[in-house]
């Protein structure tokens, strides 16, 4: 059945049936979960399949750094906001919120799915505007390791992204599941501590010469 608002039933239907069978799933399944008849609507309204998961992403990504410069705010007034954990926090926690939504349900995963794609991956997106909390953060956490060779901090920072995406859609697949009860407090701490402790792992002890 049409909805009224086709181009956001296609990023409904894109966001939910990427994340469950991948950035190559057909658009026109895509399209027919959408309520469309028309087997090129993603085409009509995104002009991609790239424009499409431009899209999804986008159309979460102004509450994420608004949210994101809210926290940068915060943790500047309490003197906390160059700390290692509290830069993933407000990478992390923003991103649990909205998978703890109610209507939100396979962002999560979707995030999984397309973080190598350009529209996610492309360090040349940083320096957009909407970006700017998330460049504030990352050139923070990048300073948060001084112990670490420039290699092998580039090297943690990147797997830092790797784990983080997979562990929030672990999570998220865990609600949907039923399998544990929504805690958002205690659930948000404890991925947090397994990212930082990615992140830290025996910094004092790497062997020197990793430039």
């Amino acid at each position: 059945m049409a909805t009224e608002d086709p181009r956001a039933a296609l990023l409904d239907a894109g966001e939910r049936l990427i994340a469950e069978r991948g950035v190559d799933v057909p658009l026109r399944d895509i399209a027919a979960a959408a309520g469309q008849r028309n087997n090129s609507a993603v085409h009509y309204y995104f002009d991609s399949r790239g424009g499409l998961i431009e899209a999804i992403v986008e159309r979460r990504m102004n509450w994420l750094e608004d949210r994101r410069m809210g926290l940068l705010a915060q943790y500047e007034a309490d003197g906390t906001a160059h700390e290692i954990r509290t830069l993933v926090a407000m990478l992390t926690s923003p991103i649990l919120e909205l998978v703890g939504t109610p209507h939100i349900t396979h962002y999560g995963r979707f995030l999984e799915v397309v973080r190598a794609h350009p529209v996610i991956a492309d360090a040349r997106r940083l320096a957009g505007a909407d970006r700017a909390a998330v460049r504030i953060i990352a050139t923070r956490l990048d300073a948060a390791l001084p112990q670490l060779p420039p290699r092998r901090r580039r090297q943690r920072l990147e797997t830092m992204a790797t784990v983080m995406f997979a562990l929030i859609a672990d999570y998220e697949r865990a609600l949907e599941a039923g399998v544990r009860a929504a805690d958002p407090e205690r659930d948000a701490a404890e991925i947090i501590d397994m990212i930082v402790a990615m992140l830290t792992v025996s910094i004092h002890q790497t062997t020197p010469g990793g430039a």
